[in-house]
């Protein structure tokens, strides 16, 4: 009996290794947690594709909104462990989610598995908007309290519009959206008079004169968009916001799997193609050893213990 038991034993450990080491044996799907059209599902589908040929298999982008990206990352935190399913995260949906009731734990319930790049925040107005600069912003709020409307699309952005209206003693109009897509829909429709965005979905229509950029919302000027002014150069100290992409799974993904993603991540960010793409977009490709998931690890906790105080102070909560 002994015997047969320990057979039994080994035979179902041979077909279990076979697969974890044959993984990808079938498509993976990359959950994009905001709406098609901003800069999250840009960034998702040039390395979606990119890793493709590493894999051996298509990496699929299914794009789950709402709730500030919470939505999808309790879809991610509830998915099997097997390296099919991961998001992109970014500060919204692994920092600033909890201003909203989650049901996961966003230290916890992920497995980092390599930062992808690290983003310029802009503060843009729409084009007829009358300031051209965040003094002209502050002196148009002052004389006008609670006019002019921020679109509220992500954690981030609710964060930064709080944080701005506690440095200037100003008040603006939230107005949420689902996601950075629909939210500059209506930017270019000049329904809304202001959005912090990442440059990726921005600098097409800023060149082109259909938004305007009023800052750099980063301690110091972007490698990518070195013309643009930070914050304190536009007049209000301070006034920063975080923006990356990271690749995460759910907790307990094996490490051999996690390694395979990782692989195929470090070989995208490596192509020329998507590099290139990259600054286009006004992404600054993350430093090669935080690309690794324990890089990754060591970025989202510091992250977390820069930003987690901040909101707690300032009680920002969405119900």
């Amino acid at each position: 009996m002994i015997r047969l038991i320990a057979a039994a034993a080994l035979a179902a450990f041979a077909c279990v290794a076979p697969a974890q080491t044959a993984f990808p044996t079938k498509p993976v799907t990359l959950i994009v947690p905001f709406p098609p059209g901003g800069s999250t599902d840009t960034a998702a589908r040039l390395v979606a594709e990119a890793m493709r040929a590493p894999l051996g298999q298509p990496v699929v982008i299914e794009n789950v909104g709402g709730a500030g990206g919470t939505i999808a990352m309790a879809r991610v935190a509830r998915s099997a462990p097997d390296g099919y399913t991961m998001d992109i995260g970014q500060w919204d949906t692994h920092v600033g989610a909890i201003i909203y009731p989650i049901s996961f734990d966003l230290q916890k319930d992920f497995t980092p598995i390599g930062l992808m790049s690290v983003n310029p925040q802009l503060m843009i107005a729409r084009k007829g908007f009358p300031a051209d600069d965040l003094r002209g912003l502050v002196a148009h709020m002052k004389a006008n309290p609670g006019a002019v409307t921020f679109v509220d699309q992500n954690a981030a952005a609710r964060v930064t519009g709080v944080l701005m209206q506690q440095a200037t003693g100003t008040s603006v109009t939230f107005v949420p959206f689902r996601g950075a897509g629909p939210a500059m829909t209506a930017m270019l429709g000049e329904q809304v008079d202001l959005m912090v965005v990442q440059a990726a979905v921005t600098l097409p229509q800023a060149r082109s004169g259909k938004v305007k950029i009023l800052a750099n919302l980063s301690p110091a000027r972007s490698a990518v968009v070195p013309n643009l002014p930070t914050s304190a150069e536009s007049g209000i100290a301070g006034l920063y916001a975080s923006g990356w992409f990271g690749l995460f799974a759910p907790k307990d993904t094996p490490r051999p799997v996690v390694a395979k993603l990782n692989a195929a991540l470090v070989q995208a960010l490596a192509d020329p193609k998507v590099r290139e793409r990259f600054a286009d977009l006004g992404l600054d490709i993350a430093p090669r050893e935080q690309q690794s998931p324990e890089g990754l690890a060591a970025f989202h906790k510091a992250e977390i213990d820069k930003w987690w105080p901040v909101i707690k102070a300032a009680n920002i909560k969405v119900e």
